[in-house]
């Protein structure tokens, strides 16, 4: 094969693909983070109002640079995306408009483990135009996930996350798959819970377990979260059950989130070990 044959080739096997978008816009807060970490500043038009938010964001600080919607249909159309990228729980009003102004629109489900969050930072990768950064991303987060695995043998602590409203994490999500992978057993299965639900107070006090793990609300919130700390009903078994504070918004999202969920499910688990749990 010649030169020209070879160009020709090349020429051919790029003229069928698409180019990469060039002016993104995110529903989604945890797509917002993973769309902060892959794409090109340029490539983002607008990242949602969530990311800014600095209690339930944690690229709040590089959204705070860019451009934002409320998720308005107007508001999306009016940048002229190129890709929109949705969750399944995104305005459907605005899905539903976009669909019918033929604008290109990803959804994304909420990941139920490891595996399918690692998927999506590839698929979202790949879509971009980043493949490379995809896999470096997932390279970070295996090894943060790695880093915060205690060493075969380790005891194991039961535990459980708490809420606002008393809100827990169960079997097939993928916060438990990470409280796995960090040396906790969650005790939301012996409550009943299958996948995420609520757990009383009195349920808790009656069966507590070895370390709970309750989230970390917005500064100044009045949360559910807050008046379980504080509730006198809890120094019954105060000895039996350590709390330690997980900040709410690593316990939703995956893709980059992972990193920062792996390193504070390893604090919590040192903390409570400290403290004698």
């Amino acid at each position: 094969m010649n030169r020209r044959e070879i160009v020709a080739g090349a020429l051919a096997l790029t003229a069928g693909a698409a180019p990469p978008p060039k002016r993104i816009v995110s529903l989604n807060s945890c797509l917002d983070a993973m769309l902060v970490h892959l794409a090109d500043r340029g490539q983002i038009a607008a990242l949602s109002h969530y990311a800014r938010e600095e209690h339930g964001s944690t690229v709040a600080s590089q959204a705070k640079t860019l451009p934002y919607t409320w998720e308005s249909a107007e508001e999306v159309i009016s940048l002229r995306p190129d890709l929109v990228l949705a969750s399944q729980h995104s305005a459907l009003a605005t899905r539903n408009a976009l669909k019918r102004l033929d604008v290109p629109v990803q959804r994304f489900k909420v990941p139920k483990s490891i595996d399918e969050s690692r998927a999506q930072v590839r698929k979202l990768a790949r879509l971009i135009g980043h493949p490379d950064r995809g896999e470096a991303l997932v390279g970070r987060i295996n090894t943060a996930i790695a880093a915060a695995t205690p060493a075969p043998g380790a005891r194991r602590l039961s535990a459980l996350i708490y809420q606002p409203n008393g809100f827990a994490a169960g079997p097939g999500t993928l916060v438990d798959e990470m409280m796995e992978y960090a040396g906790f057993d969650n005790v939301a299965r012996r409550f009943g819970l299958r996948t995420w639900g609520n757990v009383p107070l009195e349920r808790l006090l009656a069966d507590p377990p070895q370390v709970l793990l309750v989230g970390e609300p917005a500064s100044g919130a009045r949360s559910w979260a807050d008046r379980v700390m504080t509730h006198p009903a809890l120094k019954a078994v105060s000895h039996r059950m350590r709390q330690v504070r997980v900040p709410e918004k690593l316990l939703y999202c995956g893709g980059p989130v992972l990193i920062e969920t792996a390193a504070a499910m390893a604090r919590a688990r040192a903390q409570a070990l400290k403290e004698g749990a």
